[in-house]
Parts: structure tokens; sequence; C-alpha cells
């Protein structure tokens, strides 16, 4: 409850005033170019965070004899998927590339919908959160992943399609409903 709080917290903040220009900066340097080889790996960087990619590796898990686990960690990326959408119609805050903004990259194609919160590091981290509970990774992998769904939300600014609150909504909004689910193992 309280990470959804914080969530709409972060989304309330840099709507308007001076964490609306916050956010334009730090969009605006996460965003410059950084060269061709920072632009590939980005952009599949960015691929993870995908529901698509949750299935693949829900598959994986579940191949591997993981199958609760692999269930879970669908469930919570779904979940967590239905939950931006509704959250991003709610909202309907521009992308940057909606927004007007002089001197931006749009480095892959167009996503369909609006901005806040980003459900790719939202999804990516609801569902390596239960995943990794699930199968009882250590804390250091645990924070490893932690870090891989941050990387996931960097690339999300860097590609051009959100704002680094989003990002940070995004990622609350992962540990909410991996939260949700953890309280559900009970």
């Amino acid at each position: 409850m309280a990470l959804g709080g914080a969530a709409l917290a972060v989304g309330a903040w840099s709507s308007a005033g001076p964490g609306r220009e916050r956010d334009l900066e730090a969009f605006r340097e996460g965003n410059r170019a950084r060269g061709p080889a920072a632009d590939r790996l980005l952009r599949g960087v960015t691929e993870l965070g995908s529901i698509w990619a949750s299935v693949g590796a829900a598959a994986a898990l579940a191949a591997g004899g993981h199958r609760r686990a692999a269930a879970r960690g669908l469930a919570a990326a779904s979940v967590t998927w239905v939950a931006g959408q509704g959250l991003k119609r709610l909202v309907g805050r521009p992308r940057p590339y909606d927004a007007g903004l002089d001197g931006m990259h749009l480095r892959i194609e167009r996503p369909n919908g609006t901005s806040w919160p980003s459900s790719h590091p939202a999804v990516l981290q609801s569902f390596l959160t239960v995943t990794s509970r699930d199968l009882g990774v250590g804390s250091v992998a645990g924070a490893a992943l932690d870090a891989l769904a941050t990387a996931v939300g960097v690339s999300r600014v860097y590609v051009g399609v959100h704002f680094p609150s989003d990002v940070a909504g995004g990622i609350l909004l992962g540990k909410a409903v991996a939260a949700a689910f953890d309280g559900s193992r009970r």
C-alpha cells in the first residue's frame, strides 16, 4: 500500500512546478546522445521489460522445473501490466516525443499509450521480485535483479519514451504488486 502511494506521489510531484522542471532536466541528461554502441545496447535492454520478455522467462523457468515460480512471476507481471495500463489512461501524461521538447531523441518506434507510469521496468520489477523470492535467490542476486529492472528504466529514458518520474513510478508500482504477491503466499 505504501509503495503504491509512493508511486502516485512521484507522479503528482513531477506533474507541475519544480518537480516537473527537475524531471525535464533529468530527462534531457538521460536522453542525450552517447553514440551508436549505447543506442544498440539500450535498445536491446529496453525490450527486457516487455510483457513478452516475462512470458518467455516464465516459459524457460517452467521448462526448467520451476512451474510455481514461473506462474506466480507471470501473474505478477500481468497484474502489473494491467494496473500500469489503467494508470496510464487515468493520468494521461504525454510521452516525451508528444510533449514538444526541443532536442529530444526518439531511438525506437513510438509505443502506444501515454507515459506515466513506465510499464517496462514495472513489469520486470514485479516478475523478478516474485520469481527470485520463490526461487530463494540470495540478497546479492536480488540486488542484481533490481539493478536490471533499473537498467530497463534508464533505457526507457535514453530511447526517448519515458520521463525519469515515469520510470520511478513504474518501479514503485512493480514493487507494490510484488509485495502484494509476497503477502499472498502467507
